[in-house]
């Protein structure tokens, strides 16, 4: 059986792993200063980070449309027996909600809510990649994709507030106190939304060396065949940091590099970082 794996571009996989698998984007919509961009190819992260910085207003996200799915599924339905779209979650966009309407005209087409977002949505396209070689039933693949969704973990350390304020997600109040006392705000998804679970204090490198610890060590649930390190742009101090922790407490056979894409960077701002992986 011949299986089309698709996804949205907020995965953040990197241009190896797309080109590797043969996957292709359903690119989201960014609106920067007022005019609409398309992500990854007509704007990127460094892009936003600049005009924020001098000045503008945070870009926003813009969900798939119902046609531009059935445009994108039309593109694959004829030349595949079968199609599967792993979409951003369900909290955070619209983008599920509209890929399920389109695929009513594709019986072929199998669409995913991954209840997660960057590269937490990435560990389930690449699971998909790996069943689309060994399944030959699209309904026994979806199941499967279903059942890993929940065991995701995905959780980032941000160095700075900025973002979150002006996009209302945190009072000014609020990051003035975290930033008086220095406090990096650990995110993570949970039953598919975003939500703050600890604050560390203290120079952000050693903030990301505490923080990997306390996600990887001295734990037994964990699938240790692939991590994502995800971030936006930070110091190789911080680097390097996360790296050494990764190596003390990881274990892992595969570990990626990966930048995150526009819709973190729209959110969350430089200075964002993660570990991401899967759970048993």
């Amino acid at each position: 059986m011949k299986i089309k794996i698709l996804s949205d571009s907020t995965c953040d996989l990197s241009p190896e792993q797309l080109k590797e698998h043969n996957i292709d984007l359903a690119r989201l919509t960014i609106v920067k200063g007022g005019q609409p961009f398309v992500d990854g190819d007509t704007i990127v992260p460094a892009d936003i980070f600049a005009h924020v910085a001098a000045g503008g207003d945070l870009c926003s996200t813009t969900a798939y449309n119902v046609g531009e799915y059935q445009e994108l599924f039309s593109k694959f339905a004829d030349q595949y027996d079968g199609i599967i779209h792993i979409t951003i979650g369900s909290g955070f966009s619209s983008c599920y909600q509209n890929a399920c309407l389109a695929a009513e005209d594709f019986p072929n087409v199998r669409v995913i809510d991954s209840k997660n977002l960057s590269t937490g949505q990435g560990h389930v396209v690449l699971e998909a990649c790996r069943l689309a070689e060994q399944c030959e039933d699209l309904d026994e693949i979806a199941e499967k994709l279903n059942a890993l969704v929940p065991r995701v973990e995905a959780s980032f350390l941000l160095d700075q507030l900025k973002y979150m304020v002006k996009g209302g997600r945190c009072s000014s109040a609020a990051a003035l106190g975290a930033n008086l006392l220095n406090l990096k705000p650990c995110i993570e998804v949970r039953d598919g939304k975003m939500s703050v679970v600890k604050k560390y204090r203290g120079n952000y490198a050693k903030c990301l060396a505490t923080y990997v610890k306390d996600r990887l060590a001295d734990r037994e649930d964990i699938v240790r065949n692939e991590l994502f390190i995800t971030h936006t742009p930070v110091t190789d101090d911080c680097m390097d940091a996360v790296k050494e922790a990764v190596n003390t407490y990881g274990g892992f056979e595969h570990v990626y590099d990966t930048m995150a894409g526009c819709t973190v960077s729209c959110h969350c701002g430089p200075g964002t970082l993660g570990v991401l992986f899967v759970r048993k």
